[in-house]
C-alpha cells in the first residue's frame, strides 16, 4: 500500500467512522485521491458530469441550484468535514449532468472517489449503502429547512439561519462575504440584504466591515 493509500485509510478511520468495514476503507483508499482546493474554488459546476463523488476531509462547501428559468441561484445547504454530497450521488448513478454547483468556502480537501464504483459498492457493503443513505436523509432535511424558510419565515428569520448556518459550517463568527454575495445565495435584492444588515447592527447582532460580517447572535444567546 502507497503513501497516499495509507492516508487515506488513516483519515477514514479518523474522520468518517460510519464507513467502518476495513475492506471497504481499503478499497476506497486504493481507488480515492486525495483534491485540494481553494477558497472560491468551484469543484463541481452546472451541466457537468460527475467523475467522482466526495468525502470531505476539511474545510466546507456550498451548494447551489441554478433557476432554470431566470438564471438565479438558490442556496441549498453547506458541507463540512465527514460529509458528502448526496446530490451527487443521484447524479452519477443514474449519468445525469449536474443540476448543482459546489464551491469551496474555505480552503477545502477531499477524498475523490470514481463514480464507477459508488453503485458498486452499494450492493457489496452494507456500511456503504447506509452511509449513502444517511447522507439523502440529512439532507433532505436540510432542503426542508430551505423550504420553510422561504415559505414561511420573513427575511429578517432567514438572515439570521443563514449566518448562523454558514458560522457553523466554517467553524467562525468572521465571514468574508460581500452583501451581494449573501444576495444571491438568499435569492433576495443586494439593497434589501444591506438594510437588513444594517438594521442587525444596530440590533448588536452583527458587526459590520467592509466584505466582512462578524456574526455575535449565538454569542448572545
Amino acid at each position: 500500500m502507497n503513501t497516499n493509500s495509507i492516508t487515506i485509510q488513516r483519515i477514514l478511520q479518523e474522520q468518517f467512522p460510519q464507513i467502518s468495514d476495513r475492506r471497504l476503507q481499503e478499497e476506497i483508499a486504493e481507488v480515492g485521491k486525495l483534491m485540494d482546493f481553494e477558497t472560491g474554488n468551484i469543484m463541481l459546476d452546472y451541466g457537468s458530469y460527475i467523475k467522482m463523488v466526495p468525502l470531505i476531509v476539511k474545510g466546507s462547501v456550498k451548494v447551489s441550484r441554478e433557476d432554470a428559468i431566470e438564471g438565479k441561484e438558490l442556496l441549498l445547504y453547506f458541507l463540512n468535514a465527514g460529509e458528502t454530497c448526496s446530490m451527487s450521488f443521484t447524479c452519477c448513478m443514474m449519468d445525469k449532468k449536474s443540476a448543482i454547483r459546489t464551491e469551496a468556502l474555505e480552503p477545502t480537501t477531499i477524498i475523490g472517489i470514481p463514480i464507477k464504483y459508488v453503485d458498486e459498492w452499494m450492493s457489496k457493503y452494507t456500511v456503504w449503502r447506509n452511509f449513502v443513505m444517511r447522507s439523502y436523509d440529512n439532507k433532505m432535511l436540510d432542503l426542508i429547512k430551505v423550504i420553510d424558510n422561504i415559505a414561511f419565515r420573513g427575511l429578517d428569520d432567514r438572515m439570521e439561519k443563514y449566518l448562523q448556518s454558514l458560522s457553523q459550517s466554517t467553524g467562525s463568527h468572521t465571514l468574508n462575504f460581500t452583501h451581494q454575495q449573501i444576495a444571491d445565495d438568499l435569492n433576495v435584492s443586494r439593497e434589501a440584504v444591506s438594510r437588513l444588515l444594517k438594521k442587525m447592527e444596530n440590533l448588536g447582532i452583527v458587526k459590520l466591515s467592509r466584505n466582512q460580517i462578524t456574526y455575535i447572535g449565538m454569542l448572545q444567546k
